[in-house]
This record gives structure tokens, sequence and C-alpha cells, in this order.
């Protein structure tokens, strides 16, 4: 298969800065021009040349070879059935009848064996155009289009140190003259007509290469373009060039390409699509075993990808150290929480995409409200065993509520078994009382909040334990500073170590004496 980019056309040059003419020289002929009354008549050869000889005593060697030009001609036999030959006009000095007898004019090329053409000039008018200069001008050479040459003119015989040599790069296929009229450069031109609905291409080829077949498919663009299955052979009697395209994604590397039934033909690659970034951030999927989450782009494209927590507002937060470039490979987010909260986001430039996997998934953990006598009782219930961080998160009026991560919270860590339910329970009148349960057993999670309806008296039971935590939160809503001690496998907060050590009964910690957290 050809490598896309190979066929890829761009600018031609000469020595790196020639500029690209709207047509080339047309011959009819190839030939050997030489200036009047100069005889000469062209031999070709390759580049086995004899070694050069010292110049006479006296001979001015500087000026025996000078303005040398290189140009690119074509050669046509019929409509696009043209050639390119190489235009080679130099001015050589005739010093004396014996000095120069000819010109060698030779290009070389990468993996190409070397090949002169020797223009030889008659003894006889030599002499008459003797201590004049006179021009030369070959076309002879035959050359393919975006061929990196280096060409060489010497004087016959060849003298050490005058020798004239030059890079020449000629013209590539974008060279619209090339495009209409070389065999190697037309590749047809392809127009198109998209039906979303149907997901068709509809393709029309014009300009193709007469007598030949015409192949048509669709690729997904990269280092080389990579068929999808998609495709057409459109016979050279048909009348109409004209053929549908069945595509399943309008990706942004998605291509139409096309190329005549010849070996190793030019081809020309349209991308309807090229602006559809939007299609790419799909195909997430979840590991539940290494609960990993993988992502695999479609089409190559730098861009960073990160997870982020969405918020009721629609804002989406992003998750701390979880940004990756993003180019062709696949990317893993290890130990992820699958909770529909929990996002990616995909960013290019100035442009942000947001898809949240898990937003209609089942919840793998939730927590449960319920109320009983008055009192809400909240649960926390998980579908695997896993460890969470339980702690306030209150606000007083005036104060933002918009970001748990802006909150400064004294957790306990819950043990949950699969399926076994957690119970905590809340009790006291109304008031502003959060709370905010989040993950720690895994790398990325989300902090979800539920806030209750009573807070004062507020009474928290922790399972499996005869532990239970009174305070009067009627003014606050907020806290009391609590200090870190496990009790039964669960971590509780403690004000104080005395107070942790008034087992199986009521802590009243005293309005007047709380701490602000």
């Amino acid at each position: 298969m050809i490598h896309w980019l190979a066929l890829l056309i761009s600018c031609c040059c000469l020595n790196g800065a020639a500029a690209e003419i709207p047509q080339l020289e047309r011959i009819k002929k190839c030939q050997t021009r030489c200036s009047k009354g100069l005889s000469c008549k062209t031999r070709l050869d390759y580049w086995f040349m004899p070694a050069c000889h010292d110049p006479a005593e006296g001979l001015n060697i500087t000026s025996l070879i000078h303005n040398v030009n290189i140009s690119t001609v074509m050669k046509c036999e019929d409509k696009q059935k043209c050639r390119l030959h190489l235009k080679i006009h130099t001015v050589v000095q005739l010093m004396d009848p014996d000095s120069v007898s000819g010109v060698s004019i030779c290009t070389s090329s990468a993996g190409m064996m070397t090949k002169c053409q020797i223009v030889q000039f008659t003894k006889a008018s030599r002499r008459s155009m003797s201590g004049l200069p006179v021009t030369v001008e070959n076309d002879y050479t035959e050359v393919s289009p975006s061929q990196h040459l280096q060409v060489t003119v010497k004087t016959v015989p060849s003298y050490c140190g005058i020798t004239w040599t030059s890079k020449y790069h000629t013209p590539e296929c974008s060279h619209e003259d090339l495009r209409k009229n070389v065999p190697e450069c037309i590749t047809g031109k392809l127009s198109y007509t998209a039906n979303p609905e149907k997901k068709e291409l509809a393709v029309s080829v014009s300009d193709m290469l007469q007598g030949y077949d015409y192949h048509l498919r669709l690729c997904l663009r990269d280092f080389i373009c990579s068929g999808t299955g998609a495709y057409t052979l459109i016979k050279k009697e048909q009348p109409l060039k004209t053929a549908v395209l069945q595509y399943s994604r309008p990706l942004p590397c998605l291509c139409i390409e096309g190329w005549s039934a010849f070996m190793d033909a030019p081809r020309v690659q349209v991308c309807p699509f090229r602006n559809r970034l939007d299609e790419l951030w799909f195909g997430i999927t979840f590991d539940p075993l290494e609960e990993a989450l993988i992502w695999e782009p479609a089409c190559p494209v730098t861009a960073v990808a990160g997870l982020c927590e969405k918020r009721e507002d629609g804002v989406c937060v992003d998750l701390p150290d979880s940004l990756q470039n993003v180019s062709r490979d696949k990317i893993t987010f290890a130990k992820v929480d699958p909770h529909p909260q929990l996002c990616m986001k995909f960013t290019v430039g100035s442009q942000s995409w947001i898809r949240c996997p898990f937003a209609d998934s089942i919840k793998v953990w939730d927590m449960i409200v319920s109320s009983q006598h008055g009192y809400e009782e909240l649960q926390i219930l998980s579908r695997v065993t896993a460890k969470f961080s339980v702690g306030p998160w209150g606000t007083s009026a005036g104060e933002s509520a918009d970001s748990p991560a802006d909150q400064t919270t004294y957790t306990i860590l819950v043990d949950v078994e699969k399926q076994k339910p957690v119970e905590l329970q809340l009790r006291g009148k109304e008031c502003n009382f959060c709370q905010q349960v989040k993950r720690v057993d895994v790398k990325y999670a989300t902090t979800v909040v539920h806030c209750t309806k009573s807070c004062s008296n507020v009474q928290i039971v922790f399972p499996g334990s005869s532990l239970r935590l009174d305070a009067d939160y009627s003014t606050s809503c907020r806290l009391p500073l609590w200090h870190h001690h496990h009790h039964s496998g669960v971590l509780v907060t403690a004000s104080s170590v005395s107070q942790q050590k008034r087992k199986s009964r009521r802590l009243p910690l005293r309005k007047n004496r709380r701490r602000r957290v």
C-alpha cells in the first residue's frame, strides 16, 4: 500500500527557492541547439569520464562555463500523454580551437545510474568561433515529477577545477499543468454529497485518466490510509463516473480515496468530515475487574484528556492528577469509581467536550435516605466491597455551597461490604446540615453530598458500635472539631480523649463551648 504521505502533493522548488509557474514550456521534439555558426551533435553516454586534465599554461579556466540555467519542459504526444524533460542552457567560452571541443551534461539521482549528454563541436566551427562565447541548450534528458537531481556540466576535455554542479528538484504533481497532462500525476477530481440520515457519500469523479478503470474507497487516514471496507470500481466504459459509499461514523480522518487502475498510480483524498472533532469522544469503556476507564482515539488527534466531577449546575470540576496527552495510543485511567457524576473531559486548543460514561448506568454504590418516626436515616449501600470517607459538609448563611472540595472536613472511614448496607442515623430539627461521602479505595472518585432537613440535637449512630454522638446545632449548623480515633473497625472522631472514654453512653457537647470548623 502506498504511504499516504508520499501521495500528498506540495509545491516545487529549484534549489529550494523556485516559484511555481502557471504552465510549463512545451517542446515538440528533443534536440540540442547551439549558437549560430557553431555546428554540434549529441550522443548519449554514461558517467565513466576519464580523469581531468591540468589546464594549459595561460588558459583562463574561471570563465570557461558560466550562466548555466536549468528548467523543466513538457513534451506531449496527445492529451494526458505528456513527459517531462530537463532543459539545460549554458554559455561556454571558446578560448582556442583545441582547448574545448564540447560540453558534457550529466544528471544523477538517488538509486539511478548517471546519464550524460555529450555535445560535441565540429573542428571547423570551433575555429570560426574561437575566442567567442557560445551557447549550448539541451533537452534530451527525461525526468519524473518530484525528482531530486544533481546536474553537472563539464568541458570536453575535462579540466580539473572546471565543473559546474547544482541540485535541482523537478515540479511535483501539485503543479496544475502536471495534474492535467502527465499520467503519473493524473488522479482525477472527487466531489461528493453526504447523506447523514442514510450514512452515505455520493461520489462523482471527473478528469480521470483516460483508458483506465478507477478505484474508489473509504479509508481512515493516519500514516497510511486504512480501508474501511467500502470500495467500488468505476469502469472506464461507464458514461457517469459516480458511486455511493456507506460509512458508519462521520470521523474527521474518514476520507474518500481515488486512483487509476495501474501500478503505483497516484491517489487523491478528500476528507468530508475533517472538522467533526466531536465524533472522536466516543467509545469509552470500563473494565470492572481492573476498575479501569479506557479510551482509544479513532483518529490521530492532539488533545488532552482528563477526569472531572460533574456538578448539578453542569460544571465539570477537574479531578487532580488526571490529565493525559492524547495522540494515537489508547489511554487508561486506573482505579476509577464508576459513578454517574464522574466524567471524561477532552480538550483541543480552546475547545472542550464532556462525556459521562456512567450517566445511565446502575450505580455501584448509593446513599439511601429513609424516614422513621420523624427522623432521617442515611445508609450507604454498595454492590462491591469498598471503603468510604464520611464527614460533615455544611454552610451558614451567605456562604457558597457549590463544591465539597472547598470545605474543611473531619471525616470517619467506613468499610462497606458488598450488598450489606451501613446505616448513619441523623436526628434533629430543621437546619442546613450536609454529609459528604467519597470512595477512598480508588484513585479517582467523586464526592456525593446529602443534606438533611434537620440538624438540632443531631445524633449520629455508627453500626456495630455503642458509640453515639450528640450535638446542638440550633444556630451554627457546624460540626465540632473531632480528633481521629478507631472504634470497632470504623475511624471515629472525638473532641478529646476523655470524651472517647465515655463508652456506651451519650456524649453531650455544651452549646456554649462548641468549636467552629
